[in-house]
């Protein structure tokens, strides 16, 4: 069975922000696994980055939106003949659960995190290269140096007030990339273009390319229409176009 490598690109800032979330989210859970004074580091580290994040624009509300449009969406095949019903019953019912937390929420997203006199020292210090240096912050290295179950325990109650948050982003993610099921398709010379249905709520375009490929996907474009570019990595030298044609599987996501 062959292994790919998925290049995505989001078609609206909505899903821009949402994918940029899930990264974040996705470090913290691997160096929330490590015992180190460096993956400590490294998850507070990813935090502030959440919290910067939380700070660019009304998230709180942009999440609660895109809950109850995909719960009124997928709400509409409760009906049909041929859906898994059990499925789509716990999807619903997650759906409108994620909301109704966020919704209860007082504030806005990370504010308790934002108020905590420990954490606001962090991040008001990690704006600046190597401004979490331990002559900068004694109180961080002294939390550091505390024993890992402690360090760790102080970790998992301020992520617990972002799990909401982490949640809705987990789920919102995997509804738009299981719309959709991926089609082989050439870039002829190494270039593919491709006009999306105005009609069509697109989200997210998906590239696949088999892992032994020479090449990467650069993609542009937005959610009328894209291109896709397959270049070769030089080593010492800017990356070159593919001249031949390059075999990829295609997934237009909409919901």
């Amino acid at each position: 069975m062959q292994r790919y490598v998925t290049y995505e690109h989001p078609l609206n800032e909505r899903v821009r922000t949402l994918l940029r979330l899930e990264f974040l989210f996705r470090q913290i859970k691997h160096f929330m696994s490590g015992s180190t004074v460096w993956d400590s580091r490294a998850v507070l580290t990813n935090v502030m980055d959440i919290l910067t994040m939380f700070g660019r624009g009304d998230l709180k509300t942009e999440l609660i939106k895109e809950l109850e449009r995909n719960a009124v969406n997928l709400g509409r095949l409760t009906e049909k003949s041929g859906v898994d019903h059990t499925q789509l019953k716990n999807i619903l019912h997650w759906l409108n659960k994620l909301r109704g937390v966020l919704h209860d929420m007082e504030g806005s997203l990370g504010q308790e995190l934002r108020e905590n006199e420990f954490l606001n020292a962090i991040r008001q210090r990690s704006s600046i290269p190597g401004g979490t240096c331990d002559f900068d912050l004694p109180l961080y290295h002294q939390w550091l140096h505390l024993p890992q179950e402690q360090r760790h325990a102080d970790i998992e109650r301020w992520l617990g007030t972002l799990d909401a948050v982490r949640q809705s982003v987990e789920l919102i993610l995997k509804l738009i990339r299981n719309s959709a099921e991926p089609a082989t398709t050439i870039a002829t010379a190494g270039v593919y273009q491709h006009t999306l249905d105005p009609a069509v709520p697109f989200q997210l375009v998906r590239i696949g390319l088999v892992a032994e490929s020479p090449y990467y996907a650069e993609v542009s474009g937005g959610k009328h229409r894209f291109a896709v570019r397959f270049m070769q990595p030089l080593p010492d030298d800017r990356p070159k176009q593919a001249a031949e044609d390059v075999p990829f599987r295609l997934t237009c996501c909409a919901l």
